[in-house]
């Protein structure tokens, strides 16, 4: 097997997830851009070599089983293990999502992504990660699922948002349970809040960029060994549950 990292990126075509996967490249490693669309996926492969990246397509649909086995397959066949998993991939959900008003499809589609698709993918790659010497897993988390933050008065949380919030509540809490479960394995896993970044997801109102959200997933995709496991962390440090 290469003595090179292998990263693999999901929803990593565009906004967090490529600024993610452009840093992760710049540190030398081969990673891995998972993508639905493959015209995306191939532009945004093809945007990370031109800039000096060792970056490859890897077709991903977190939402569905034969898609993830498809990519873990992939992974094995190209690298032969994997070193990092970044859980990037979400969605935020149709409106209205105030709780009397959310249509409980829209919280469920947001689960399967945001939540499950997370957990799909995650055991799909860990026979590949448990080959890695150091292996990271990354979920890109929020800090709208902070629980204190939300009911912290005059905390500027956001708008009411009755499926995509909690769906990180939730993600932040399978990350410590997964974290309890791996805690003699040497893998890490950590949730990361990029912060208020101007993606396509909040139609660009946000107040950082991409690459700046990026940077608290790199960070933790390169801890040391005996690094924190189970932890909620943004640029400043750790984030109150």
């Amino acid at each position: 097997m290469s003595e090179q990292t292998i990263a693999l990126v999901t929803g990593a075509n565009k906004g967090i997830g490529y600024e993610i996967a452009a840093g992760l490249g710049a540190l030398g490693w081969r990673v891995g851009v998972g993508a639905r669309d493959r015209e995306r996926r191939e532009s945004a492969v093809a945007k990370l070599r031109a800039a000096g990246a060792d970056a490859f397509g890897v077709p991903l649909d977190v939402t569905d089983d034969a898609s993830v086995a498809g990519a873990a397959g992939l992974v094995e066949e190209s690298a032969g293990r994997l070193d990092v998993l970044v859980n990037n991939a979400g969605i935020t959900g149709s409106a209205p999502q105030m709780p009397t008003e959310v249509d409980p499809a829209t919280v469920r589609t947001v689960m399967e992504t945001n939540v499950i698709g997370v957990i799909r993918v995650t055991n799909a790659m860990l026979p590949l990660l448990r080959r890695s010497s150091s292996p990271r897993i990354v979920n890109m988390s929020s800090g709208v699922g902070s629980l204190t933050r939300q009911t912290t008065p005059g905390s500027d949380t956001g708008p009411i948002a009755a499926a995509y919030t909690p769906s990180k509540t939730f993600l932040n809490a399978v990350t410590v349970q997964y974290a309890k479960e791996l805690r003699d394995t040497g893998i890490l896993i950590n949730a990361a809040c990029p912060g208020y970044c101007a993606t396509d997801l909040n139609g660009f109102r946000g107040v950082r960029t991409p690459e700046q959200g990026a940077a608290v997933a790199v960070r933790l995709a390169t801890l040391p060994d005996g690094g924190p496991s189970g932890g909620f962390f943004d640029d400043e440090g750790e984030v109150p549950w």
